[in-house]
């Protein structure tokens, strides 16, 4: 009988930790894979970020994979760290998820952002999104520049942002 009582005790103590754990988190940290992010405030140690509905224009990110500890992801992909005090939380590996005709600003310390094509911070617009192939020679004359993504397979074609 003691050892079923102190095997319950340790049980909740698993699921409370865990549980303290997963409280800890953000709702970004929280995501699951096929989730989607907007990214509200770039920072390279602090930023601000939400997760939406995939089909918005603001869903900059879609979540391709997700770990407890840090990890190396692809090339193609962004990473997203939370810490809490010395430990990682949540690292989640992020792929673009532009959409078509929308702009956005691309900061080598802070990643992707959605931008109003107005706005000055804009870099570039997605003047064709190309899902299911990796290939820069469809893109066309429209586009000046090109994002390659292997997993899931998808080209954005990017041109300028006050292009038509």
């Amino acid at each position: 009988m003691l050892a079923l009582v102190s095997a319950a005790v340790a049980a909740v103590a698993v699921v409370g930790c865990s549980f303290i754990e997963e409280a800890g988190k953000s709702d970004t940290a929280k995501a699951s894979v096929g989730d989607c992010i907007n990214v509200i405030e770039g920072s390279a140690v602090d930023s601000k970020t939400e997760p939406v509905d995939c089909s918005s224009e603001k869903a900059v990110y879609k979540v391709v994979q997700t770990y407890d500890t840090k990890t190396e992801c692809a090339t193609d992909y962004t990473s997203y760290e939370e810490t809490l005090g010395d430990s990682t939380t949540a690292f989640l590996c992020l792929a673009p998820n532009f959409k078509e005709g929308s702009c956005y600003v691309d900061s080598m310390l802070t990643g992707y952002k959605h931008a109003d094509c107005t706005s000055t911070e804009a870099t570039f617009k997605v003047v064709k999104r190309i899902d299911g192939q990796v290939d820069e020679l469809l893109c066309g004359e429209d586009a000046d520049k090109f994002i390659t993504v292997n997993d899931p397979k998808v080209t954005f074609c990017l041109g300028s942002p006050t292009a038509a």
